[in-house]
């Protein structure tokens, strides 16, 4: 953007006010502020918006477009000013109009368009994209909800709708009508022969929706280039409001982009989820084709300018859409739409989880997308016939798209692209290894490694202001352009004023987070506690039960001597577990209900304390990374794919206590065995005892007298309140021979946290390690695991 001086924002700032609300600065309300504000970024980002995709179009540059069900942004003023290189200029500016910019940043709502990991992930790429100056523009729904506002009623999660999205839209969303296009669901769908012998699809009773597209501005760092993340909404194309006579089909059709994830229990639900999946890739790839066939390029060679990329198996129809778009409508034949599809598409396996990996019945998928469906049984056929003979018939059952009444959406996205990867160096090996051990026979060339990484501009910059005043203080400010620079701590860390420097920064966060607890829970905070840290979505293979486990252990140790020394803990957890998890719910109830007691226990006192903090989001998580001590990344062995949360606590100085799983390994190889805290089995040990089937859940519980102390903690009425919660986490432990082997590593657990609690004692051996994760966390960037996406899969740069 050209030179903006503070004058002249003073004077765009009131003009805008006035011209959107006829109102004067000092009648102003926060929200009519912040409207202003952001409809006044939007229009310092718009020369360099519009410039940047003309250049794309008129120098015909390949571009990724990333296909995603999630995104999730959080707030987007500070990135916004941040990125635009105006941040400190408008804030000061504000001063002048007596306006602080944190009444601002608080009025704006959280862009609910996710979940967790996987959202904020396509959202720190979405940042990166820009930044590294790569054509990367991203695909999702306009949801008007998110997945739901989590509420905590007498220790149990309460599940409320998330009306994340303003009556009047978001302010940072440009509606684009005139790039509407139509999508057809249901009905029938034959092949005509034509007169030259080609057959051509007929629909007959479809139903029509119209999808239009919703841009919202992804800015790169000081760099003036700008991307673009378009979202779809629905409407009911006035043409066709015959086929929607009652306001039940008009909610119906509404629905689609009104929730994440629907409730998918129900057939109604699951049509509802295929709809939505179908609906997103069915618009954003039309609207592709077209911009492609803009350029007069011959239609079978649409992968020289085109990369499309499936984030998880939610958009995996992107492959067969792509196919009915060349076929039915450019006229492409089969061979050579395969061809240029395969070369186009690229897929992120995110999961291990077998579970996790989508599967339709093939039955309602032909209901809904009947098109699809003939196209998906022939790619199907072909695949079959392709390898028949090649190999052994029993890979070729592994492998197929179609198969027991099902249709496989991650075989899909991995016979249908040229690139498959995973996204720690450890989960690529077990999708290699074991998930997808049979595709890996068959196309060993396919399969890559990004590890996952975090826009540390967000995490350092707007989460950490204090931190990186610090920083820029010791080390200069290039590490806020380059964040690699950020190593040059490693210089300064034995300094003993530098790790005062770092402590102090500490407490600072931890005060603000203690004084949040204090307004939202009243529950007092020692700030010389140990802030021990666990916040992601809930689920059993994460483990959180385990860090209950310890806290009884803890709890039992200062009931059987109150006059125990121990280091001050303050155990913090924010998750939501998904609505029909009943498992995940009742530990969330348990920690509820163990903080009550543990809280108002007078004999305890401030040696421990238990905080569940309600509706995490990446907002929330702004305020508890940068206070956290310890960051809890402590799933089994194997079933987590990455993480990320471990990232963004590393480059904010917490250490980490880490099973060897997902991106804690390479976390490990970046700052030493030394600086980080390892317990518990690795994969090798957990699928030994896959492999034996020999784990003896039952045997442990009886032969570990503490163990099974804390065990009984669930049922003997130590903790009130959770009789039938209780009694299911006991089972799932005990009776059916817990799944993931939490009481197999307890005593290490228990063992790497009183090492903790010893290290915490010395001040200055503490920092040191924690200024060592600072000083390594720029292998962790966004930008570079993007730059390697966009040299080695999508062929951008």
């Amino acid at each position: 953007m050209t030179q903006l001086t503070k004058e002249q924002f003073i004077k765009d700032f009131k003009e805008q006010l006035h011209a959107d609300f006829m109102i004067k600065n000092i009648e102003a309300t926060s929200e009519e502020r912040f409207r202003t504000l952001g409809k006044l970024i939007k229009r310092y980002v718009m020369p360099d918006w519009l410039r940047h995709r003309a250049e794309i179009v008129t120098e015909q540059k390949k571009t990724a477009y990333y296909f995603s069900i999630e995104f999730l942004p959080g707030k987007m003023l500070q990135t916004n000013l941040l990125n635009l290189g105006i941040y400190e200029l408008v804030e000061e500016a504000l001063q002048e109009l007596e306006v602080d910019l944190m009444d601002l940043v608080a009025i704006e709502r959280d862009m609910a368009l996710g979940n967790g990991g996987l959202g904020r992930l396509a959202s720190c790429f979405m940042d990166s994209l820009p930044t590294i100056g790569a054509p990367g523009f991203g695909n999702g729904i306009r949801y008007k909800y998110g997945l739901f506002k989590q509420r905590i009623v007498d220790g149990y999660q309460v599940e409320l709708p998330d009306a994340w999205l303003p009556s009047e839209g978001s302010v940072w969303e440009t509606k684009k009508p005139h790039s509407a296009v139509d999508v057809k669901i249901y009905g029938h769908v034959y092949l005509a022969p034509q007169e030259n012998g080609d057959l051509k699809p007929v629909y007959e009773h479809a139903k029509t929706l119209r999808a239009v597209p919703y841009d919202i501005a992804q800015i790169g760092f000081r760099n003036g280039v700008v991307n673009n993340l378009r979202l779809w909404d629905v409407e009911i194309p006035e043409k066709y409001e015959l086929d929607y006579r009652t306001l039940a089909d008009r909610r119906q059709v509404e629905d689609i982009t009104s929730v994440l994830y629907p409730d998918d229990s129900s057939r109604e639900g699951q049509s509802m989820r295929l709809i939505q999946e179908y609906f997103m890739v069915s618009a954003g790839l039309q609207t592709i084709v077209k911009s492609y066939a803009k350029m007069g390029l011959p239609m079978e060679n649409i992968h020289e300018k085109v990369a499309v990329h499936i984030n998880d198996t939610h958009p995996a129809m992107a492959v067969p859409e792509l196919m009915r778009i060349l076929m039915d409508e450019y006229g492409v034949e089969w061979s050579d739409a395969w061809a240029a599809t395969t070369k186009v598409m690229s897929y992120t396996n995110h999961t291990v989880l077998s579970e996790a990996l989508e599967k339709w019945d093939a039955g309602l998928f032909q209901e809904i997308v009947p098109r699809l469906h003939q196209i998906v049984g022939e790619i199907d056929r072909q695949f079959v016939k392709s390898w028949a003979g090649k190999v052994a018939g029993s890979v070729i059952d592994n492998t197929r798209i179609i198969k027991n009444g099902q249709i496989h959406m991650a075989n899909l996205s991995i016979i249908g692209g040229h690139s498959v990867n995973g996204v720690a160096k450890l989960h690529t090996e077990l999708l290699i290894e074991d998930v997808l051990r049979d595709f890996y026979k068959l196309y060993p060339e396919k399969f890559n490694n990004k590890t996952n990484g975090i826009a540390q501009r967000r995490w350092s910059q707007i989460a950490n202001p204090d931190m990186s005043a610090l920083l820029d203080q010791l080390i200069g400010q290039e590490w806020r352009a380059n964040i690699h620079e950020i190593v040059k701590l490693e210089q300064v860390l034995d300094q003993t004023a530098v790790q005062e420097d770092f402590y102090r920064v500490k407490q600072v966060n931890k005060q603000r987070l203690a004084d949040y607890v204090k307004k939202t829970l009243n529950i007092d905070l020692p700030l010389d506690a140990i802030f021990d840290v666990q916040v992601k979505r809930l689920h059993a293979y994460k483990r959180q039960l385990l860090n209950v486990m310890h806290i009884i252990k803890l709890y039992q140790d200062l009931k059987d001597d109150p006059t125990l020394d121990v280091t001050p803990r303050v155990f913090i957890f924010g998750a939501k577990a998904a609505p029909g998890y009943h498992f995940a719910k009742s530990v969330i109830k348990i920690i509820n209900e163990l903080a009550n007691l543990i809280n108002h226990d007078a004999n305890i006192g401030d040696k421990l304390k238990v905080v569940f903090l309600e509706n995490y989001n990446v907002s929330l998580a702004e305020l508890i990374v940068p206070a956290a001590d310890v960051s809890e990344q402590i799933s089994t062995a194997g079933k987590e794919a990455s993480g990320t949360s471990n990232m963004k606590f590393m480059m904010n100085g917490a250490l980490t206590l880490a099973t060897l799983d997902g991106a804690n390994i390479e976390i490990k190889d970046a700052v030493g065995e030394d600086n980080i805290v390892i317990f518990g089995m690795d994969k090798d040990a957990v699928y030994a005892h896959y492999e034996k089937q020999d784990y003896n859940a039952r045997y442990l519980y009886d032969t570990n007298p503490r163990l099974k102390r804390v065990v009984d903690a669930f049922v003997d009425g130590t903790i009130p309140n959770i009789h039938h919660e209780g009694h299911e986490i006991w089972d799932a432990l005990v009776s059916y021979n817990d799944e993931y082997f939490l009481l197999e590593d307890f005593d290490d657990y228990v063992v790497k946290q009183a090492y903790i609690s010893e290290l915490y004692q010395d001040k200055h051996a503490w920092q040191a390690k924690a200024i060592k994760n600072i000083a390594n966390s720029g292998r962790f960037s966004s930008d570079d695991t993007i730059e390697l996406y966009a040299k080695e899969v999508w062929d951008i740069i």
